[in-house]
């Protein structure tokens, strides 16, 4: 029976995952970017990239023909992100760059950057070595990348070679060659092994590459171009047309690094996208010339009120807590930007420039912020039209008097009694409300191991019994700010069937709770998804067609309330389970305890001793060594 519930509940998770999946996939463009998956808690599971986003993420929304790892993460999946690149080559730089800097948990074979090649600089011989490398990061040198593929490092490589002549050999050919090879003779090579040029010429070759490859190109191609010009007034063509062939080189060299910038080494765009009286913000976080990341915001605005002063005011409220970079690049420009830039460089100790770019590559790194602001905004819209039509369909469907702008739902989760909680949920016209979840700690002793019912009763009683004396008068009565989120639910959802239902109904009758529809959810006699039975206050029940758009939201409440509640117990459990029974010990502090498991070695020991063993311990006394001995007794 518990394999059965195990299985039951880990079907029930992915179909949340899946519904979270699809409803996601249903707004994305047909264009090349990096997906991102999170579970409920906000960790990071899974960064992906693909050339049609859309087609992409569809493909787990099947649920089925995946492998078990990428089922297990299909079912803790609670919300995703995206980004939007130029080019498929970019959202693969931008996916290793994100998992390189962020880890998540799924990527097993990219969290160690084995899968991307990478250029090394080798510098663990006297004269450095250009070369290709994967895996780990033993070698001593420079490495730079991660590129798209291996032909992608082999022509920079050889496009290295054309612009800096840096030896390409291994360590045994090198120490053997008495002439020069084929390489320097096809102009690949400045031959350091034989002496054709010194070990510090090669080496202020080696700091041009370096240059190069951390993004001060244009320096290298400026010193470069001087001294072209300078061979061609010399009348010495040959070393002219050399230094014309590495100029031209180092062009393929930067081709598919647009996701990464050049002309800043660290800083923050901010894009601001308005649209149906909604904002959103997109803020690109670029340190060491690589593009760590972005994330979507959403603030709250007044109707009519300029861009520029709504994007001025997120970033002064941004910067609260968070030291400011020295560069912030904006898609408007504001009146107050001279001031923002004396406080935040006041704050943060250092120079700070808001800069709003009209060309160029900063420009550009904006306008990708913009076009992402933009797909954005319009997915909540679109999922927010949605939402508002499916709480219109479910105030229909119980006959309430409005779209319920707070739904709860309460799940009960415990293994035989043990480790009890009651989680509770909300939703609304803006999806889950993860802020306004809530679990309650089962804290009557008097109730029997595994009785729903009482478990339930208390979780009401202490959810509605504080709403009730803060916010008496009920959800009609209660005045909602634009955009704010209730404290009354208009419609209470319980896990369970009429037993439950009249259980809440008892216990809240007499609390002076009105205006609020309680319905319990029950699975039915097949327990199959589809056949859920709807349990009224009146007595009756009801249930939807199997393709009900109203049934298919409702069965996502309900799996996410499990979902939250199968958690928090087992966080509880797990909690538990590692607990020290010294925590427990009156007067046992961090010290004492230390002191103790050095002495004995294991609490359990430590529950064996004799008095006199115990007061011998460094801190412990005559009366505390009792007390340890008659607590374990």
């Amino acid at each position: 029976m518990d394999e059965d519930a195990g299985k039951g509940r880990e079907k029930q998770d992915l179909r949340a995952g899946v519904a979270v999946i699809a409803e996601f996939a249903a707004t994305l463009p047909r264009k090349p970017g990096v997906y991102r998956m999170y579970d409920a808690e906000g960790n990071l599971l899974y960064v992906g990239k693909a050339r049609d986003l859309k087609a992409r993420v569809s493909t787990y929304a099947r649920g089925q023909g995946h492998t078990n790892a990428v089922t297990m993460m299909l079912a803790k999946v609670a919300r995703m992100e995206c980004a939007v690149t130029g080019t498929e080559a970019e959202a693969l730089l931008l996916e290793a760059n994100l998992i390189k800097r962020l880890k998540p948990r799924y990527n097993v074979l990219l969290r160690d950057d084995k899968s991307f090649p990478y250029i090394l600089i080798a510098k663990d011989h006297p004269a450095a070595r250009l070369s290709k490398h994967r895996g780990a990061r033993r070698i001593e040198g420079s490495y730079y990348g991660p590129f798209a593929n291996a032909g992608a490092v082999n022509r920079a490589i050889d496009a290295m070679q054309k612009a800096f002549l840096i030896r390409s050999c291994s360590d045994s050919v090198y120490a053997n060659r008495t002439r020069p090879c084929l390489l320097h003779q096809i102009r690949r090579c400045a031959a350091p092994c034989t002496g054709e040029v010194s070990i510090a010429e090669h080496d202020a070759l080696v700091r041009q590459a370096e240059d190069f490859l951390s993004g001060r190109s244009h320096k290298v191609q400026a010193e470069l171009t001087r001294q072209m010009e300078e061979a061609a007034q010399r009348l010495d063509y040959e070393t002219a047309a050399v230094l014309r062939d590495r100029i031209a080189a180092m062009a393929h060299i930067a081709a598919g690094q647009g996701v990464n910038p050049r002309s800043f080494e660290t800083a923050d765009v901010f894009a601001l996208a308005v649209e149906g009286g909604q904002a959103c913000i997109q803020v690109y976080f670029y340190r060491a010339w690589q593009n760590w990341g972005n994330q979507a915001f959403y603030p709250r605005i007044q109707p009519g009120r300029d861009e520029s002063d709504i994007l001025a005011a997120f970033v002064a409220q941004f910067y609260d807590t968070r030291p400011a970079p020295p560069l912030i690049l904006l898609s408007h420009q504001s009146g107050e930007a001279a001031l923002l830039e004396e406080a935040l460089s006041e704050r943060a100790g250092c120079r700070v420039r808001l800069h709003a770019p009209r060309r160029g590559e900063k420009r550009q790194f904006v306008q990708t912020a913009l076009a992402n602001a933009r797909e954005a905004l319009g997915r909540r819209l679109a999922t927010s039209r949605a939402q508002g039509r499916l709480l219109e369909e479910t105030a229909r469907a119980f006959g309430l008097p409005r779209p319920p702008r707070r739904i709860e739902v309460y799940d009960n989760s415990h293994i035989q009694g043990a480790h009890a909680v009651g989680a509770m949920i909300a939703a609304g016209p803006e999806g889950f409300m993860k802020a306004h979840y809530r679990k309650f700690n089962i804290k009557d002793a008097n109730i029997a191991p595994g009785d729903d019912f009482a478990m339930m009763r208390e979780v009401m009683r202490r959810r509605f019994s504080r709403l009730v004396k803060d916010k008496p008068g009920g959800p009609l009565a209660e005045d909602v700010p634009p955009g704010g989120f209730p404290d009354w639910p208009d419609l209470v959802l319980v896990d369970g069937g009429r037993g439950q239902l009249n259980v809440v109904l008892d216990e809240l009758r007499d609390m002076g709770v009105a205006g609020v529809t309680f319905i319990g959810v029950a699975k039915g006699r097949q327990r199959n998804a589809g056949r859920e039975e709807f349990h009224l206050p009146d007595g009756g029940k009801m249930r939807f067609e199997r393709r009900d758009p109203v049934l298919y939201y409702l069965q996502r409440l309900r799996d996410e309330a499990h979902r939250f509640a199968i958690g928090t117990h087992r966080k509880k459990r797990s909690k538990e389970t590692i607990s020290n029974p010294l925590d427990e010990v009156p007067g046992i502090g961090p010290a004492r305890k230390r002191a103790l498991l050095a002495a004995f070695g294991s609490a359990k020991a430590v529950s064996r001793a004799a008095i006199s063993e115990l007061a011998a311990v460094d801190g412990i006394s005559e009366h505390l060594a009792r007390a340890i001995y008659d607590y374990f007794r």
